[in-house]
């Protein structure tokens, strides 16, 4: 079938066709990559809007299913931005993880921010604590005159 329009900027189905779209890719992309078991379910990715998150246990497993998301994406038309991808192992002692898209090594980071959580390396909330406070001290002292100019000392 040959599809000669799309639907126009900004339409309230563009959402919808695109998590359709991406959901087949993924599940024919990723279908027998089922290791990793999240509260007794298969977990092999976590999405939202065009953010794409892969799980694997292994630095194999990822590799592989990278280059299968890669080729089945190339056959639905889409392709990885691989200057976006991004590589995190976690782990009580962190360490590098080599992961390769078009024989390009992808860059290891110690933590990232995804959906306003911030994972670490380290499996630990030390950064996002840190974050969480800084951004309240930053709130407070925008309203501190505000907040000390109405305040009665006795």
């Amino acid at each position: 079938m040959k599809i000669g329009r799309g639907v126009r900027q900004g339409c309230c189905l563009s959402p919808i066709l695109f998590n359709l779209y991406s959901e087949c890719l993924a599940k024919e992309a990723l279908e027998g990559f089922g290791v990793l078991k999240i509260g007794g379910q298969i977990i092999h990715t976590v999405k939202y809007a065009d953010d794409l998150v892969l799980l694997a246990k292994e630095e194999k497993v990822l590799q592989d299913m990278i280059d299968k998301l890669t080729e089945i994406g190339g056959c639905y038309g889409m392709e990885m931005n691989v200057e976006k991808t991004k590589v995190l192992g976690i782990s009580r002692q962190p360490f590098p993880v080599k992961i390769m898209i078009d024989q390009k090594q992808q860059e290891n980071v110690e933590c990232f921010k995804y959906l306003g959580s911030i994972l670490t390396d380290d499996r630990r909330c030390t950064c996002e604590t840190k974050c969480g406070v800084a951004m309240a001290k930053a709130a407070f002292n925008k309203k501190r005159g505000f907040l000390l100019a109405h305040w009665t000392w006795n």
